[in-house]
Formats: structure tokens, sequence, C-alpha cells
């Protein structure tokens, strides 16, 4: 429809387009345009085994004596799992923060299959 509000067929018809987001256009007749979207709360790549592990070791401290360090703990874990299922991933500041409060947990953490699990994923993804 033309913006006098006329249809229009044919060679010279229009399109109007009013919006795009999260989307690649192209015209011509050998052009192509390709867009790859994740949706919120997808997560990227190496954060699906990240999210497991962060759900395995808070189920794992369920079964602790709850201690100082272990619910510090837990709190970075709860918002590692927030971070990754809201956003697709846990950034770089986070997987530090939640390294440091594993590494301070100490033996909490070390004596858990999910906890040691978790510490080597870590360090796979932060690099050392």
């Amino acid at each position: 429809m033309s913006s006098d509000g006329s249809e229009r067929d044919g060679p010279g018809a229009g399109i109007r387009i009013g919006s795009v987001s999260h989307s690649a256009l192209n015209f011509g007749s050998h052009g192509s345009a390709i867009t790859t979207n994740s949706p919120p709360g997808t997560a990227g790549p190496g954060q699906d085994e990240l999210l497991a592990a962060v759900r395995a070791l808070r189920a794992d401290l369920t079964r602790l004596e709850a201690t100082r360090d272990a619910q510090i703990l837990d709190a970075e874990l709860v918002a590692t799992e927030a971070e990754i299922t809201g956003s697709g991933g846990a950034g770089p500041g986070r997987l530090a923060l939640l390294r440091d409060s594993l590494a301070d947990a100490g033996q909490v953490a070390g004596a858990l299959v999910s906890g040691v699990a978790l510490a080597e994923l870590l360090a796979a993804l932060l690099g050392g």
C-alpha cells in the first residue's frame, strides 16, 4: 500500500518495512543474508556444561552442614545460574567470583565430586 492508501501491483511496487530486529536483510538478485540469533536464556558455548555443574554442586551443598563459606558459595552459584539462564552465559567477572568463592569454600567444595568438576570447568573457561 502506498503512502496515499492506494495499492500497487507489478513492477515498481514497493515494500515497506517498519521495523526489523535480530534479523539480516538482503536485497538484490545474487545476495544472501544469514543471521543466527539466540533467544534470551539460551546458553552459549561451554555454558550448558557450566550450568549443569553449578546445579549439581548446589544440589550437593544441600546435603552438607550450612557453613558460612558454603552459604557464600551457594549465593554465588545462584547468581551464576541466574546469569546463565537470563542472558545466555556467565561473563568472566561472574566466573572469577565463582572461582574465588569455590576456593574459599575449599574443604566443603573439594570434598564433593561436583565441586572438583566445577573447579576444573572454571579453570578451562577462565584459561587457568
